[in-house]
């Protein structure tokens, strides 16, 4: 079988290796597409080398079918259109809560152990839900991703007539607009990249950009004064923590979406004055991928405007670089049969 791994300093591998059969309570996977994800993008720049064991095999945002079962797995047959929720929360604690997709000790598959770049890969069967057999699975590369969006709509409270501004135009924030609108949400977009504001365009959004217009005092005039009753925070930049406050209506919901490494300065005078609140949103749960699968599957969402490129998982090297020269694109995905 074919597979890649980082090997560090922005490079990455292509080589044959065996396939390795399902040990018990695993199901190996014949893999169909990986998306690019911002996180990998980030290993790619060296940025997780203390966190990634190098060489690795990464990658999460897939689909695929089942190609073996492992012993005492039941549910899946061989065949099964399948995607993987990449969390392994087998370390989960009462401590938790409960709340194992953010457990102390979770595991990130993919990023924490091998991931899905490679044509046949095995993980846990816990992690495994089943698709319907008519699902695109190029389309289905894209649930991992929605799931995230889907997470932090259903986290906002988010309700129909509400209007959502959605901080920053990319791959999520696109998403997140999908879903909020799908919703019944009336959506604004705010990004900077021009080509990014014409996509969104594209695909039915009230995108603007804050560089040509005051973003407080539009959303003032498309709500008459409200204000925004949620605001997603996906650009991850000083400017849009800034506004955010500013955008936020009374007693408004601000969910941060984006991840800020740093401790970086916000406005809590506003929260106090207009009563707001703040939410974060990591991953997602069981019920975001089960959303996000209904969604795929109705696909009567422009999914398919996301892709912007897909390639034989042998140009992993040339995807990355091209990544990297090419910010505009939204979602790449690479095929794992080429």
């Amino acid at each position: 079988m074919k597979a890649t791994q980082y090997e560090g300093n922005k490079t990455f591998s292509f080589f044959n290796k065996e396939k390795d059969n399902p040990i018990e309570g695993e199901v190996r996977i014949k893999v169909a597409y990986v998306g690019v994800c911002g996180t990998d993008v980030h290993i790619y720049h060296g940025m997780m080398d203390k966190r990634v064991s190098i060489p690795e095999t990464i990658g999460h945002e897939m689909s695929g079918t089942v190609d073996a079962i492992g012993d005492g797995v039941t549910g899946f047959s061989v065949g099964d259109k399948i995607v993987v929720r990449p969390l392994d929360d087998r370390k989960a604690k009462p401590s938790d809560k409960g709340f194992n997709h953010i457990c102390e000790e979770l595991k990130f598959i993919g990023i924490d152990s091998p991931g899905a770049m490679q044509q046949y890969w095995n993980v846990p069967a816990f992690t495994l839900h089943k698709l319907k057999e008519n699902t695109d699975l190029k389309l289905a590369a894209l649930i991992e991703p929605l799931s995230v969006a889907a997470h932090d709509v259903r986290l906002s409270e988010l309700k129909k007539g509400e209007t959502a501004v959605v901080l920053g135009g990319g791959p999520i924030g696109l998403l997140v607009a999908m879903v909020a609108k799908e919703a019944g949400a009336q959506v604004i977009i705010s990004e900077v990249n021009p080509k990014r504001i014409a996509k969104a365009k594209e695909l039915g959004f009230d995108a603007q950009s804050p560089i040509d217009v005051d973003l407080v005092q539009y959303v003032k005039e498309k709500t008459e004064g409200r204000l925004a009753d949620v605001v997603f925070e996906v650009a991850g930049v000083q400017p849009a923590l800034d506004v955010m406050t500013e955008l936020a209506g009374i007693r408004g919901r601000i969910v941060m979406v984006a991840i800020h490494g740093e401790k970086k300065p916000v406005d809590l005078f506003k929260f106090f004055w207009k009563e707001l609140k703040l939410i974060g949103a990591r991953v997602y749960e069981k019920e975001d991928y089960e959303k996000s699968i209904q969604l795929i599957t109705a696909n009567e969402l422009p999914f398919e405007e996301m892709i912007t490129d897909v390639q034989p998982l042998s140009n992993i090297q040339q995807v990355f670089e091209n990544i990297d020269n090419n910010p505009d694109g939204l979602k790449v995905l690479m095929d794992c049969q080429l």
